[in-house]
């Protein structure tokens, strides 16, 4: 298992930490947390929150110094897109996010800013969204948060989650 990851994976928490706060408490302290934007509060919260190493992007309702909209990780053989998707119009579509995705090299596009959870698997790329803890917008209306799992052989797995 030396080679086994946990990813945690959120978004879309608007400021209002009190459910990451409690899943981070429930849970097995991951290897990373994911944050997809739209955080509306210092990073250095959540990543003190955390208690593990924290990727994240600014979404677009993130205003400050620390402006990141696009980050590329390396995780295993896996490479990551990681956004917030607005600036790809993920609210109407995929094709753009697929596309800089596919030119950078990335097996895995992991973005936020729908609101709606998402594990799907298109053109060879996989499309995650996490959904929002805070305010979720698909029918149940429940706050969702995706676990990512890389095994011993390297596969990646993912299992989305109701709070």
């Amino acid at each position: 298992m030396e080679n086994a990851k946990r990813i945690l994976i959120v978004g879309d928490t608007h400021g209002r930490n009190d459910d990451l706060k409690k899943l981070l408490k429930r849970m097995e302290t991951p290897d990373l947390l994911i944050h997809t934007g739209d955080m509306e509060c210092d990073p250095e919260k959540i990543e003190k929150m955390a208690d593990c190493e924290v990727a994240w992007v600014t979404g677009n309702c993130d205003f400050g110094a620390n402006f990141v909209r696009d980050r590329e990780l390396t995780i295993g053989k896996h490479k990551i897109l990681l956004t917030h998707g607005h600036k790809y119009s993920v609210s109407v579509m995929y094709d753009i996010l697929i596309e800089e995705a596919q030119k950078r090299g990335a097996d895995i596009a992991i973005f936020g800013h729908t609101h709606k959870p998402l594990i799907q698997q298109d053109a060879g790329l996989y499309l995650i969204n996490p959904g929002s803890l805070t305010y979720p917008r698909q029918d149940s209306r429940k706050p969702t948060f995706i676990m990512m799992e890389i095994d011993d052989r390297g596969e990646v797995h993912f299992t989305l989650n109701e709070l």
